[in-house]
């Protein structure tokens, strides 16, 4: 569903720079230099209204992370709930970058960020839009180029075809599976779990949520 254009986007998006990434070429250079301490640095890809950006943000302190989202007008939804729960996050750790993953090899730093989240990403489940799926090994490829060594991989799903879609091309592209689940849920490692705004809505509806963890070797 496209999302609705906001009244105004431009303006509220600019009330937000504070916690807005604009410069990809410092982005490129630094990563960590638009917080104030250097940590390890996650990412979202599609982050949406930042519901989980947020979560995560608030919980762990100890990690950077920036929200990545291609529709600017749902990024400003996630700016301002940032620029909103400003007070929960201790560590002032979570920058929004609006923009197309197919860029994040010209916008981040190689091997800079720790881990990557794609959380419910539109599963083109047409044939010939394969490639526009975000765990396509063309994706999969800029992942690996800024990924850590060691750096992990998470995805979350409702989709069973994006899912074993997305497990073959893991293993075609040398990714090492550490966890994988088709029912995440009941899963000892979902204590903690912070929801995006699809997996409450998907949860609600009974829908089982896959998850998987996966390294860079």
């Amino acid at each position: 569903m496209r999302a609705r254009k906001k009244k105004h986007g431009a303006e509220r998006i600019a009330a937000c720079a504070a916690l807005l990434i604009e410069d990809t070429a410092k982005l490129k250079e630094d990563p960590n230099g638009f917080f104030a301490e250097k940590r390890p640095m996650h990412l979202e890809i599609g982050c949406g209204k930042g519901n989980f950006a947020v979560g995560m943000a608030a919980a762990h302190p100890e990690w950077n992370f920036i929200a990545m989202e291609r529709v600017a007008d749902v990024a400003c939804c996630a700016l301002e709930k940032a620029k909103a729960c400003a007070e929960d996050r201790p560590g002032d750790n979570l920058r929004v970058l609006i923009g197309n993953a197919e860029h994040l090899g010209e916008w981040v730093k190689p091997h800079s960020v720790s881990r990557i989240y794609l959380n419910f990403s539109d599963p083109w489940p047409k044939k010939g839009y394969a490639k526009r799926r975000l765990t396509h090994r063309g994706f999969l490829a800029l992942y690996k180029e800024v990924l850590v060594e060691g750096g992990e991989l998470y995805l979350k799903t409702d989709n069973e075809g994006l899912f074993d879609f997305s497990l073959e091309e893991f293993e075609a592209m040398g990714l090492t599976l550490l966890f994988s689940s088709r029912d995440f849920h009941k899963t000892p490692e979902a204590e903690g779990n912070i929801m995006t705004e699809h997996e409450k809505m998907f949860s609600d509806e009974g829908k089982k949520i896959k998850f998987l963890i996966a390294k860079q070797k």
